[in-house]
């Protein structure tokens, strides 16, 4: 088969496409033939070696964590996943034309979505739940502020929110403002602006999705015993605030990943995708990634 094989820390050019073997499944495994799959910060920051520390890797090493596919066999312990059914999942490995993942993680796709509209989920809506559910934990009524709302993590994060009966506030960049209010949120908040996250106080919780010095001039804005969770680990002076914190890894979670794809197909929120390209072009992708300016995500097609 065909695969993005990564044979060193670096730069894009690190990323080969090209022959490989196709992997092998065990007892509780689903082999997959994979349709659709997208770029990841996370991608990215293995690649490079910025995760090397808490995410070491073997080489040669397949990235990709979306998976979006068709099954095409499975192990002698699997039942409920019949050859040809349309799967999607939080997975490892998938910048490939096959990929072999545990039974536990699969969801299926909706009938209503694409393999390219899936392929864009599995990761940041599956992050953008456990933002809220596992780390903030928000109750009804509750002011929840979620940074970076206009990303796939964010706009998840808002959604999930929002059906937890939480008032939901979008920051964004003071120039994303006019989009964020199609978010369906109760507010918008330019946190590029330090006038206007003066005039924030008393929030009940922050759910981060950008971290950086944007996120410690905001701890302030958290009220005492309120909660700070992160994607991106605990930001620096966050113990000098009387605040939960909660940073976390997003783990597999098969029937939320169902519930929130229903969610898409119902058009309830959405995950944009900027633009489709071939696996065979990862390095350029990679590059479109790092310079940023996209309007939604990558999905890699093999």
């Amino acid at each position: 088969m065909k695969a993005v094989l990564l044979y060193a820390y670096g730069d894009p050019i690190q990323l080969r496409y090209e022959e490989t073997a196709r992997p092998q499944y065990g007892d509780n495994d689903v082999l997959v033939k994979m349709h659709a799959t997208s770029v990841n910060p996370i991608d990215v920051k293995i690649r490079s070696g910025a995760a090397k520390s808490r995410m070491p890797i073997e080489f040669p090493a397949i990235l990709g964590r979306d998976l979006s596919g068709e099954v095409v066999e499975t192990g002698r312990n699997v039942t409920g996943f019949q050859t040809g059914m349309r799967v999607m999942a939080l997975a490892n490995g998938t910048y490939a034309e096959y990929t072999v993942a545990k039974a536990d993680v699969f969801a299926p796709i909706p009938d209503a979505l694409s393999f390219e509209q899936a392929g864009a989920l599995p990761l940041v809506t599956t992050t953008g739940a456990q933002l809220i559910e596992r780390a903030v934990k928000p109750k009804a009524g509750q002011t929840v502020l979620v940074t970076g709302a206009l990303g796939g993590v964010g706009r998840t994060a808002v959604h999930v929110a929002r059906k937890h009966g939480a008032r939901v506030l979008a920051g964004v960049r003071a120039k994303e403002k006019e989009e964020a209010s199609e978010l369906n949120v109760d507010g918008v908040v330019g946190i590029d602006s330090k006038e206007e996250i003066g005039y924030l106080h008393d929030l009940d919780a922050i759910a981060d999705t950008i971290g950086g010095t944007t996120i410690q001039r905001l701890l302030k804005t958290i009220r005492k015993g309120g909660a700070l969770g992160s994607v991106l680990g605990e930001p620096e002076g966050a113990k000098n605030y009387d605040i939960r914190v909660e940073a976390f890894m997003a783990q597999p979670d098969a029937s939320r990943l169902h519930q929130l794809a229903d969610d898409v197909a119902r058009h309830e929120f959405s995950i944009p995708i900027d633009r489709k390209m071939k696996l065979s072009e990862i390095q350029e992708a990679h590059h479109i990634f790092e310079r940023g300016g996209l309007a939604g995500k990558i999905v890699l097609i093999p």
